[in-house]
């Protein structure tokens, strides 16, 4: 057999196709990488005062000098979205964190608690799920009052009955796996097969699922604060520039518009990326 048709029989252009990324993740990471530098570096693409108010310039629709035009006080709106990314984004994260480790605690428990914690802890997850997340949130923050870190904790604890169910459903799909029957049969103890073994394997498919509750939070974070749930002003977290602008919704459509897209926008890479890295996860598996 020649050199050339040795190259030939080896090489797999699918191999290569597979690992190229599309333009909608290369757009996705694109966002994410605007929205990260917004968060931690906000004067670099608004170097402007989110707070400086100007009522001569109330109300200005978008334009040249005011790309998303100003709001009831006359503050620029795109300073005000750029600088309100890093409260949005802290929302998210912190929202995400609570329900993905309320989930391992509640659902790990179910799966390895026996019968009895399973009884218990699987009703428990069944109960909570009977309560739609936003509802949940509502009842959170209604009995709390709104805040910052109330926020995070009713989104928090609304999210986490789902998210407890994958992390059981997953951890008992693990536990029947052929390469933790080998290790009892080799006679590991309990502890070594549960943390070397199926923690890992379980956990593993949760890093997408907690980029995708990251979107969802920062969602359900702005839905909550369009009701007067959310961030007090004058903060510029994106829910709170929603609430603060459905007065004007007819008169200045920006108001809402602008952060409404931002929203979406972020929301929607998160979710592209989230997907993207779990066909990674997958494809690893296999």
């Amino acid at each position: 057999m020649s050199t050339t048709t040795a190259v030939k029989k080896t090489f797999k252009p699918s191999r290569l196709v597979r690992h190229v990324p599309s333009v909608s993740t290369l757009l996705a990471g694109a966002v994410l990488v605007f929205l990260v530098v917004a968060a931690i570096f906000p004067t670099i693409w608004a170097p402007g005062d989110p707070t400086a108010i100007d009522p001569s310039k109330a109300l200005q629709p978008p334009s040249w000098g005011n790309i998303f035009g100003t709001d009831s006080n006359g503050r620029d709106l795109y300073t005000r979205v750029v600088h309100g990314t890093r409260e949005s984004m802290f929302i998210g994260l912190g929202a995400a964190s609570l329900a993905m480790l309320i989930a391992i605690v509640v659902g790990g428990g179910a799966a390895l608690g026996g019968k009895v914690a399973d009884r218990l802890l699987g009703g428990l997850i069944e109960v909570n799920l009977a309560f739609p997340t936003v509802l949940l949130a509502l009842l959170v923050m209604a009995i709390v009052g709104p805040s910052k870190a109330t926020l995070i904790f009713a989104v928090g604890v609304g999210a986490a009955p789902g998210y407890a169910r994958m992390v059981r459903g997953q951890v008992l799909s693990v536990r029947q796996d052929a390469y933790i029957e080998a290790a009892r049969a080799l006679g590991h103890s309990r502890s070594r097969i549960t943390f070397q073994h199926v923690v890992p394997n379980a956990l593993r498919p949760l890093i997408a699922i907690f980029a995708l509750g990251v979107g969802q939070a920062i969602v359900w974070a702005s839905g909550l604060a369009f009701l007067g749930l959310g961030v007090p002003p004058p903060s510029p977290e994106w829910g709170a520039l929603l609430e603060a602008g459905r007065n004007y919704i007819t008169s200045a459509w920006w108001l809402e518009v602008v952060p409404g897209v931002a929203i979406a926008v972020t929301a929607v890479s998160i979710t592209v990326l989230s997907r993207n890295i779990q066909s990674h996860l997958e494809g690893g598996k296999k």
